[in-house]
């Protein structure tokens, strides 16, 4: 791979504008105009919320959920190996590559959902996620390589920025769509939502060309003589594994990481389900509260971003999960908009700096010298990947047996709780470890 200058504006730039263009996946297909238009499509007169997926009768939110979590869990035994081969390879951009055509080309598919189709669109919607899986872990992997220790927070904090501007703009034109369709002479009712997701691949696809052209190929690893690609793939796995098992920082991170992911990435992911459902939001306004979020997250990532220099990431993270766990309580009591509008603002401030800052964190647990930075940013992906995997069965399974989303939201509440006393031990690590530094 050819030598990348550290802290290159232009650089810098060109990869943050992979979150520009793969968070517009995140934002209407996750977040907003896909849930909205699942949630109304697959509610019927007859079967209330209940859809009949390959002839088995399970509840409409609890099926995307289910769905979402085996792709996440598949992913999640995957990149290991695939992020090792990559290595070995020098083929890191050729698979964020692949990753990002794959979840693209999903979404366009589902140009096509109604539901006659929800079988082949609950694929669709699966895929989709694994291309957005596989593409970030890879894009995830630069950040060591382009961004020196002390100025990773802010670049990763650029790159969420980036993300949510980006997100927000095709936003705005979906709900356009949307909401004025007969702007554009539309009839079909389902034709602005089913526009939106092609879109979001086209945008997807359009703006991933600007870092793929910037960023390099990556340099394959030296092949001991008689090695088969396999055995050099299981060695790096292995050589990998073991050097996090000898960095005790990396290994006290992921795990209140872990857990916080479980609240944070289902929160954000079912959000718009219990708007709709719990407090009757109309489609305008869900996707305002959306929007909403979007904006106030910008401000988030760089507040979190500046409160870190002082502060340190870890105190910044035990501040902001217990915030957190409060947005979780208050999700079983509201009843209003108002009171959702609110809690949006908060979880808009919170979801900014807590996913900027513990991609930072991480890059900055890691070696200085190391060049297979994929292999080692796979564990961190995986870590979230298989925490979302659990929070949204969770979250799904308390649904389907309760019949009331309001009792998933607050349980998730107890993985939050976990992640805080996980990162205080951590911190009390830190605070050890530097004394005995000075000493």
């Amino acid at each position: 791979m050819q030598t990348l200058q550290k802290d290159n504006p232009k650089t810098i730039r060109s990869w943050a504008m992979f979150d520009w263009a793969n968070s517009a996946y995140n934002l209407v297909i996750t977040s907003t105009i896909f849930p909205a238009y699942y949630t109304a499509i697959t509610y019927t007169e007859e079967f209330g919320d209940v859809v009949y997926f390959f002839g088995y009768p399970i509840v409409n939110t609890a099926l995307s959920n289910f769905a979402l979590s085996i792709s996440y869990l598949i992913m999640a035994f995957a990149l290991p190996f695939i992020s090792a081969y990559a290595d070995v390879r020098g083929r890191k951009k050729y698979f964020m590559k692949f990753f990002t055509y794959l979840g693209a080309l999903a979404c366009m598919g589902l140009f096509f959902f109604r539901l006659e189709t929800l079988e082949l669109s609950i694929f669709l919607y699966a895929f989709a996620a694994a291309g957005y899986i596989g593409g970030l872990a890879f894009n995830n992997s630069y950040l060591p390589l382009i961004a020196s220790v002390e100025q990773q927070d802010r670049v990763s904090a650029q790159g969420f920025a980036y993300g949510y501007v980006g997100c927000v703009t095709l936003q705005i034109i979906c709900f356009v769509f949307v909401l004025k369709p007969e702007w554009f002479g539309i009839t079909d009712a389902s034709l602005p939502a089913r526009l939106s997701f092609f879109l979001v691949g086209l945008w997807w696809l359009g703006f991933s060309q600007i870092p793929f052209h910037r960023l390099p190929e990556s340099r394959p690893s030296a092949m001991p003589s008689g090695w088969t690609i396999g055995q050099k793939v299981r060695q790096e796995f292995g050589s990998v594994w073991q050097r996090i098992q000898e960095i005790p920082a990396i290994k006290r991170f992921l795990f209140p990481y872990f857990f916080y992911s479980m609240g944070v990435q289902t929160v954000m992911i079912v959000a718009t389900a219990f708007g709709m459902k719990e407090i009757g939001l109309e489609m305008s306004e869900l996707i305002a509260a959306i929007l909403l979020i979007q904006l106030i997250a910008i401000g988030g990532a760089y507040l979190m971003s500046k409160l870190a220099k002082p502060l340190g990431n870890t105190m910044v993270l035990i501040g902001v999960v217990c915030v957190w766990i409060f947005i979780c309580v208050a999700a079983f009591y509201i009843q209003t908009k108002i009171e959702f509008y609110i809690l949006a603002m908060l979880v808009g401030a919170m979801m900014g700096g807590i996913q900027s800052l513990s991609r930072s964190t991480y890059s900055k647990l890691l070696p200085s010298n190391i060049e297979d930075t994929t292999s080692f940013f796979s564990f961190y992906d995986v870590t979230e990947k298989v925490a979302i995997v659990l929070g949204l069965f969770s979250f799904a399974i308390i649904e389907q047996v309760s019949h009331n989303i309001r009792y998933s939201a607050l349980f998730m509440s107890v993985f939050f709780i976990v992640g805080l006393i996980l990162l205080i031990s951590l911190y009390r690590f830190e605070s050890k470890a530097t004394k005995n530094t000075h000493a």
